[in-house]
């Protein structure tokens, strides 16, 4: 499909071709990420009519050396679906490196042992006002 360019200063009229962008390339820490994994397109399954049962713009992203998987549907564009799938296993290698905190144990404050004690003390004068007595 073409469609006619503006008018150039002689008068003169070109033709360019339309509706074509070409690929954003992957950032340079994904483009990395995709040496070491097994990257697939394959067609999905589920609602969406004609165009997503015959095109293959679903992709699965295996990491080899972690095995890690994900897959991404959304886009109808093959493209942004391995961006989108690249960068969720970039997230999950980030999450798996990252160390959990070390616990660090403390002891309540003497004030909070002092309320716990006295709700407590009042709890059980409750309950010892409830109950009967042998006498009744």
């Amino acid at each position: 499909m073409f469609q006619a360019s503006p008018q150039s200063i002689d008068g003169a009229r070109g033709e360019q071709a339309c509706g074509y962008t070409p690929a954003m390339p992957l950032p340079a820490h994904l483009a990395r990420l995709a040496l070491d994994c097994d990257i697939t397109a394959y067609r999905s399954s589920g609602p969406g009519g004609q165009k997503k049962n015959k095109t293959e713009s679903s992709v699965r992203v295996k990491h080899l050396p972690s095995g890690i998987t994900r897959i991404a549907t959304e886009s109808r564009s093959q493209g942004r679906n391995r961006q989108l799938a690249l960068e969720r296993v970039w997230a999950e290698i980030q999450r798996r490196a990252r160390k959990p905190k070390r616990r660090v144990a403390t002891r309540p404050s003497r004030q909070a042992v002092e309320r716990r004690l006295t709700e407590k003390r009042q709890a059980g004068e409750r309950k010892q006002a409830r109950r009967t007595t042998a006498e009744d």
